[in-house]
């Protein structure tokens, strides 16, 4: 595999990677096929609690084969760094896997022709969080929604927790949106922590339970070793 991001992984979960990534890397399923240097299926951590989606690769994308290593890629990395993450740590792709010629918006053929490859990384990472980017990335998941109305808040769709954000070139564009997408990004960190306190919490509770189920079992069994030794000393 070509990134330089992932994570060993044993068995038939690192070989089902590396076969959707060849499948990718070969497809000649739209257009774009025909005018990209490289696809690029994404890269980081295969067991991800975030995965970053982007629109599309662009020139310097297609050029790497990796997703994210220009100036919006830049800006990416020291985004997670709000939130104690590295690339390393996330996973990043995008809803189409091949440059779109000019950087043009993906076409609806070309969404759909990638949605598949998509979908399959998604089941097989299974974040915590998918974190949208863009406006493309978040009407994939979420048709008719405006990014400007729902960025940087939790959505929920088919049990899975979204996280609609702009994209980090909107920042490089237009510089008023750099504060926004930062605020964001502090607010995802706020919400992990949270979740991880309460899951955490609601772990320990769960055992101090277990623990009282057991508790009564545990006399007995005392008793009854008890009982059993006096019964040895009397023969």
């Amino acid at each position: 595999m070509r990134s330089g991001y992932d994570e060993p992984m044993e068995g038939s979960s690192s070989a089902a990677f590396e076969a959707l990534n060849w499948e990718i890397d070969v497809c000649h399923l739209c257009q774009l096929s025909g005018t990209r240097t490289l696809a690029v299926p994404g890269d980081g951590s295969h067991s991800a609690e975030l995965m970053f989606i982007g629109e599309g690769p662009g020139f310097h994308e297609d050029r790497q084969g990796r997703p994210f290593v220009g100036a919006a890629g830049s800006f990416l990395t020291e985004l997670l760094t709000l939130i104690g993450l590295s690339r390393e740590q996330v996973f990043i792709t995008n809803v189409v896997k091949c440059r779109p010629p000019g950087n043009r918006d993906p076409l609806p053929l070309e969404l759909a022709a990638c949605r598949p490859y998509l979908d399959r990384q998604i089941e097989m990472i299974d974040p915590r969080v998918i974190v949208t980017l863009g406006r493309h990335s978040l009407g994939t998941f979420f048709p008719g929604e405006v990014i400007s109305r729902i960025h940087g808040t939790i959505r929920t769709n088919g049990g899975r927790h979204f996280f609609p954000m702009y994209h980090p070139a909107a920042a490089l564009h237009q510089p008023k949106y750099r504060e926004t997408i930062m605020d964001d990004m502090r607010k995802l960190g706020l919400w992990l922590h949270e979740r991880e306190r309460l899951e955490k919490h609601t772990a320990e509770a769960q055992l101090t339970l277990l623990d009282t189920m057991r508790a009564p079992a545990a006399v007995e069994r005392d008793q009854a070793a008890t009982q059993l030794s006096l019964f040895d000393q009397s023969t």
